[in-house]
């Protein structure tokens, strides 16, 4: 029987890689940077990083890096435990109360990834008697969180308000009602219409629960993420996201609101409870992220004007963008051969990216995600540009002309 079960799972690996939609690591050699060192072969290549979710360019940054071997030196390097347990530092406590006055909710806490944060939250406040409303594009870890719990589920099509109104209105007879929804869809870069969420979800008394992961940080006019863009701050009660991404790079992740809801999560969160506590040089260096977020517009700045310089670059070579002002700038492919072909093809330029295809993104969507960071430089986007044009060429992805064939 188990012989049997290798031999099938092996046949499924071909099969993916017939398809094209076999999933390959590259090999870093140093840290996360805009430039990076990829290991292949028993050679160094130094690569233009357009992959990674580093928004704001602080992965390799000497402040973060000073702070967290600070917190290293002072607290040491985990907690070898859980919370309740023996696991709870200053530094946990301060970066918790730092995420609440970030984000304008009453408490905060920590988990070791935003995936355990979302798995973590519905199975600990809703029951059988209450109802889940859910954007179908949501995350896998919002959608892994909401089959742990027994509460109702309902689905709309991603940014469908009207048929988030016919669910809210199927979902009247529930005890309690929330509307849960990524703030910025990452496959897309697209960001939720969460004024038009809020007004339903007041209309039909539902709470509003936004994964801000890819939008904290850097969106708004604070940098507090798609309610400080959208202008309904206040108006969203749950708010989850992640440091690993704008804020850092490392990991750890949070659930921000009411802080009722926030104590019944430190009793009954199954990921909170069961798993290690943050480690401290991880909420020293997030800490220092936050100062450098609250104190200095700059990286916010520049990682707007390289977001428009990168996709007018695109546009103007010929290739289909999902349109947007988001750092996440998706080149569609709509082939899974042809998105490998033009990840393959921009390694071998010594561009980093890669190609999604089923089933991260649904079928006939398959594309090459690039993100944009503040630390970019322009040259490092117009060799990028270039890059893009031959392969696409190359390919023929584009016509001789630059445009879309």
């Amino acid at each position: 029987m188990s012989a049997a079960l290798i031999d099938d799972t092996s046949q499924a690996l071909a099969g993916l890689e017939a398809e094209g939609l076999g999933k390959h690591e590259r090999a870093l050699v140093g840290p996360q940077s805009t430039e990076v060192r990829v290991a292949d072969d028993g050679e160094v290549r130094s690569f233009i990083n357009l992959c990674a979710n580093n928004y704001l360019g602080l992965a390799d940054d000497a402040r973060l890096i000073a702070a967290a071997k600070e917190g290293l030196d002072s607290h040491g390097l985990g907690m070898a435990s859980v919370r309740f347990i023996c696991g709870t530092q200053d530094l946990h406590r301060a970066l918790e109360r730092r995420v609440a006055d970030f984000l304008g909710t009453e408490d905060a806490i920590l988990y070791s990834s935003c995936f355990d944060a979302n798995a973590g939250f519905f199975e600990a406040i809703l029951g059988p008697e209450d109802a889940i409303i859910s954007d179908q594009l949501n995350h896998a870890c919002i959608i892994d969180g909401i089959r742990l719990c027994k509460a109702r589920r309902l689905r709309y099509a991603n940014g469908d308000m009207a048929e988030l109104e016919q669910r809210l209105q199927e979902a009247g007879d529930a005890r309690h009602r929330i509307v849960v929804t990524d703030g910025v869809f990452s496959m897309d870069g697209i960001v939720a219409d969460l004024p038009a969420i809020c007004e339903l979800a007041e209309r039909y008394d539902a709470l509003v629960m936004v994964d801000d992961s890819h939008a904290v940080g850097f969106l708004g006019a604070r940098g507090a993420g798609t309610p400080d863009y959208k202008g309904v701050e206040g108006r969203v009660q749950i708010l989850t996201g992640t440091f690993g991404k704008a804020l850092g790079g490392a990991s750890g992740g949070y659930v921000a609101g009411p802080a009722p809801i926030v104590q019944m999560l430190r009793q009954k969160s199954r990921p909170y409870l069961f798993s290690n506590a943050l480690a401290p040089p991880i909420c020293a260096a997030t800490l220092a992220a936050f100062d450098v977020v609250e104190s200095d517009e700059a990286p916010r700045r520049a990682l707007e004007g390289n977001a428009r310089y990168f996709r007018e670059g695109l546009v103007a070579a010929g290739f289909e963008l999902v349109p947007g002002e988001h750092p996440i700038i998706p080149v569609m492919t709509r082939d899974p051969h042809l998105a490998k072909a033009l990840a393959s093809g921009l390694a071998r330029e010594g561009i980093h990216v890669t190609a999604f295809s089923y089933p991260v993104v649904p079928r006939g969507q398959d594309r090459v995600r690039t993100q944009l960071s503040a630390a970019h430089t322009t040259g490092q986007l117009d060799c990028a540009l270039a890059a893009f044009e031959r392969v696409g060429r190359e390919i023929g992805l584009l016509d001789g002309n630059g445009w879309a064939a």
